[in-house]
Parts: structure tokens; sequence; C-alpha cells
């Protein structure tokens, strides 16, 4: 029976934790209720708490407090997603029940979890049950109730997850759109995967990180190799998640025999895998996606290799990514801490977008700093922490442009000297229907209401592919069909795009636009996106009918209706 955690194995739980929470990224990922592309709460959650992973193997630690610490304030700005927020702020609460700890027992341990519980409802203005918070607040109610008589933290552990798990069987029932779907809250699905790699720890048995396994192998005898046969110099194997299960990877495979050679490409219904020598493995990586999502690359120089192996060095290879990995790591953490400029006026401005063209928009519209991110790249709270602290302004207002960025941008006011403003935008348009009405005359709750306000204002239609087949609401979705949503609401599904554009029009008809613009994005050609165009000049001829290249990844069109 164990008692007591020390700073070895909470630091040991914690990685655990992770390592099997990444493992089950992609299972969790599937739960996302619509097939939207996106940050996806595995990926986020995964992300989150590996910050806190990076920040224990850098560090040394003796108490039980200094590694709560360690991994609430790593969490806490590496924060992704709504989900990942949440997630930090649970071990921020878990961090602060720990304090003066050097080590702790059952009661200890479940006191933190539900200060944490605590913590995480107290920061979220609506919190929603059937939610991740639903999840971890029956799971430390347990885990109390326990601990009011036990001391074993196997058991303890055990009655958490237990009712943890009957907590997620039951948010399919308490959340209506997961009901329609049929599935549970997959922010649930990951806490209860952190809680059982923790539980593995303290059983002695450590989940372990374990890097996708390669299927693909040269067998190349690069010492043997002399200059004139090595023709193509960069051993590249990567893998693609596809957007379409039946897509046609023949003029892919022509494209790549035309830029190197030794070409291998292996595939099933939902990815393919490419092993080829090229002097270009950029080129080969670009026009892969094409075709799908890169998931994973490994690229070599087979020159440096084979001058290594001849002077009788060790060749590099990315097997030694992990060792160059740490080293970078700790280079980056001896860093000086980011440092607040100096204000040199009054207002300032972030916003988080993707795209040349969304970029040259917001930069136009007077905006300071710009975070590249968005759908599929939601950026942690220090991404955006860094650009609100590169403004020299006392008050710096932040546009998300994304609800599942909003959280993550909320966390950086308690983290800098500056006010931080975070505007509710949702959406691109949103964004920019709040930068229109900026006004520095205005005082800040003043122009903090007029900015919200517009974000009204605008109707934003979104049209991307479905990123894998769902069913939602009786309604079947394949891959690879465009898909469209209306203020983040799923809206309808076909392979016709022109059917998708009717339908988007008939359901923003209502709001009686005066101007629709239209943002392309960087897989759609100016010629096509005119089409787009004088459709919707055709469908709405009293209305101002705007084009601009966005060069957005994701969205093939964002369209805005106001």
């Amino acid at each position: 029976m164990i008692q007591s955690i020390d700073a070895a194995l909470f630091k040991s739980m914690i990685i655990s934790g992770a390592a099997l929470l990444e493992q089950n990224k992609q299972a969790i990922n599937e739960l996302n209720v619509f097939p939207v592309p996106d940050g996806d709460t595995g990926t986020n959650m995964s992300l989150t708490i590996g910050s806190g992973v990076t920040a224990l193997k850098n560090g040394s630690f003796t108490t039980v407090t200094a590694c709560a610490d360690a991994v609430a304030s790593a969490l806490l700005r590496g924060a992704r997603g709504n989900s990942g927020v949440i997630l930090s702020l649970l071990f921020r609460g878990i961090a602060k029940s720990l304090k003066e700890k050097t080590a702790c027992g059952a009661a200890e341990l479940a006191a933190a979890f539900q200060r944490g519980v605590d913590a995480a409802y107290k920061a979220v203005m609506r919190p929603t049950e059937g939610t991740i918070l639903t999840v971890s607040r029956i799971a430390a109610e347990a885990g109390r109730a326990y601990a009011e008589t036990g001391s074993d933290l196997e058991e303890l552990f055990d009655r958490m997850i237990a009712a943890g798990d009957v907590a997620l069987a039951g948010t399919t029932e308490q959340n209506p759109v997961l009901k329609k779907a049929g599935v549970v809250d997959a922010g649930g699905k990951g806490y209860l995967c952190i809680l059982r790699g923790m539980l593995s720890a303290i059983l002695g048995s450590p989940i372990e990180h374990v890097a996708a396994e390669e299927q693909v192998s040269s067998g190349a005898d690069f010492a043997g190799l002399s200059d004139e046969e090595i023709t193509f110099a960069f051993d590249t194997v990567f893998i693609v998640r596809k957007k379409d299960p039946d897509v046609d990877l023949d003029p892919f495979r022509e494209y790549l025999g035309s830029i190197g050679d030794s070409l291998v490409i292996g595939e099933d219904d939902d990815a393919f895998k490419v092993h080829v020598h090229t002097n270009t493995p950029g080129d080969a990586l670009n026009a892969a996606q094409q075709y799908g999502v890169l998931e994973l690359a490994k690229i070599e120089n087979m020159v440096t290799q084979r001058d290594d192996l001849a002077a009788g060095r060790k060749a590099q290879s990315t097997d030694d990514l992990e060792a160059v990995e740490k080293e970078l790591e700790e280079l980056e953490a001896q860093k000086d801490e980011p440092v607040d400029v100096p204000p040199e006026k009054k207002y300032g401005l972030v916003a988080v977008c993707a795209g040349s063209g969304m970029h040259a928009v917001f930069k136009n519209l007077g905006v300071d700093a710009l975070v590249t991110g968005g759908q599929t790249m939601n950026p942690s709270t220090e991404d955006i922490l860094r650009a609100v602290q590169a403004v020299p302004a006392e008050t710096v207002f932040v546009l998300p442009n994304n609800k599942n960025i909003i959280m993550a941008a909320q966390q950086c006011d308690r983290l800098t000297e500056k006010n931080v403003v975070v505007i509710p935008s949702k959406t691109v348009p949103q964004g920019i229907s709040a930068l229109v009405c900026f006004d520095d005359s205005l005082e800040p709750d003043e122009l903090t209401d007029a900015m919200t306000d517009a974000c009204g204002t605008v109707h934003t239609a979104l049209i991307t592919y479905a990123a894998r087949d769902s069913e939602f609401d009786g309604s079947h979705i394949k891959s690879g069909e465009y898909l469209a949503l209306l203020e983040n609401q799923l809206l309808a599904s076909t392979s016709d795009l022109a059917e998708l554009i009717s339908g988007i029009a008939d359901a923003v008809r209502g709001f009686d636009p005066e101007v629709i613009t239209i943002f392309y994005g960087e897989d759609v050609t100016e010629d096509a996106a005119k089409e787009v165009e004088d459709k919707l000049a055709e469908l709405f001829p009293d209305a101002d009918i705007q084009l601009i290249s966005g060069g957005q990844p994701v969205y093939y069109y964002m369209i805005s209706a106001e």
C-alpha cells in the first residue's frame, strides 16, 4: 500500500499521465462533434500538459510543492484551446493546495484535486456541465469521500477514475450537442487518461512516451556511397492523413518521381506513407498537403551521413533528435523571461489570424502585433502573451478571432503588467468588424463595449472540408466533402460547392445583408473565387460584394454578411 508521494513520484505521475494522453489523443480528437479540421481537444490537451512535462524534465525538484508549481506555471503559459486552459486551471488549483509540501498523502492529494476543480469552476464565466468540468468535479468528490477514512493512494485513484468513468458516460445525456452525436465529452476523456497514467506511475509502471514507429527504411549503406552515387541527398519519409479515402495518388507519385528516386508509397483508407530520396524535401512535403494533413516527417542528409561515417564519426540522424531537443530546451530555459515593452501610447492591438492576406488586412486596420494561428493551430497563452508584451501600450486589446482561443487569450492578463482586454471575436470577420469601430478617444470600458457590440453585427459563414466520416443529427457526413458552418454551427455538407453556396445564401438572406465580404483561402484560385463572387452577386443584387485574398489555411472561404 502506497501512502505518500514525494517529488520524484509526483514528477513521474505527471509525465506518465501526459504519455497516456498522448497515446490516446487521436481517439479523443475523434470525439469532436463536428468533423471539422481543427485544433482538436486531444491535441490541445496533450500540447498543454506537454509543456509541463518539458518543465519537469528540465528541472530538479526536492519537494512536491516545487513540482506542482513548475507544472502549473508551464501549463498556464502553454495552454492551448479551451480544454487546455481548463486543464491548466485544474493544475493551478492543485499547486495552490500543495504549498509547503515536501510530500503528500491521500488526504492532501484529494484536497488538491478538489481545489483544482474549484479553481476551474471559478475561472470559467459560465461553467457548462457535461464537460471536463463535470468529470473532474465528480472524480474529485469521490476522492475526497475516500480520503476521509482511507489512505491508500492506489485506492484513491481507483475511486476517482471509477467515478469519473460514470460521469463521462453521463456527459452524453447532459450536453444536448453530445447527445445528438452520441458521443462522450472529449475533454473529460482526456482528463481520465491523465488520471490513469498517474495511477500507473503510483503502481510502479509509468507510461512511457512512444514515438511513432517508422515502417519504411531506405537501408542505404551511406559509407559506401560516393558523391556521384548520391544523386538526391535527402532521405525523406513522411505520413499524411488523407482528406479523401478514395484520393488518387498517381499525380503525386508522378510528381515525386520527377524530383527524386527510390520512391515507395504505401497507403490504406486513412493515410499514406512516402519514402523518397530528393534534393527538395520541402517541395515534397508541400505537395503532399494537397492530399491531406501532414502528420509526421523524417528528413536525413545522406551526404553528411556518408561523410561522418567515412571519417569514423557517428552519423547524425533523426534518432538523435531527442538529445538535440533537450539541448535546445535547456538553452531556451536559460533565456530571460520576456519583458513588457514600456508603454508609449494609451491603446494597442493584437490579433490572431493566419494567411498573408489576412495579415495584411489586420495590419492595414492598425493592429500592432499579429499572432499566427486559428483553426488547427491554436496558439498558446505564451504565444499571445509575447505579442502583448511587445506592444508599447498601457492597454492592449486582443482579438482571438476563434472561439477556441478566447480562453487562452484571457489568461494573459495575470501574466503581464499591461491591462489586457480580450474582445470575444469568434471569427476573423468579427475581429475585422471590431477594428473598424476602434476609436482611441473612448475610455477603455466604452471602447470594449463598442468593439464587442460590433462583433455581433457581422454574421460569418465558413467553408472547409470534412476531416472524417461522421453522423450528426441524422445526417451522414462523408470525409472530404465541403462543409459549411454558419456562426460556428453546422449548416450543410456536400460535394457540390455551388449547392453549398446557395445554401449559405438562403441562410444569410434573413439577415438582409448590405455588405458581403468573401475571403478566399490558400487552396483557392482567383478564378474559382470570382465564380463564388459572381454567384453571390447574382443572389444579392442590392448588396456590396467584396472579394479579398485571405490566403488562410483550412477554410476555403470565409464569408461575412453585415
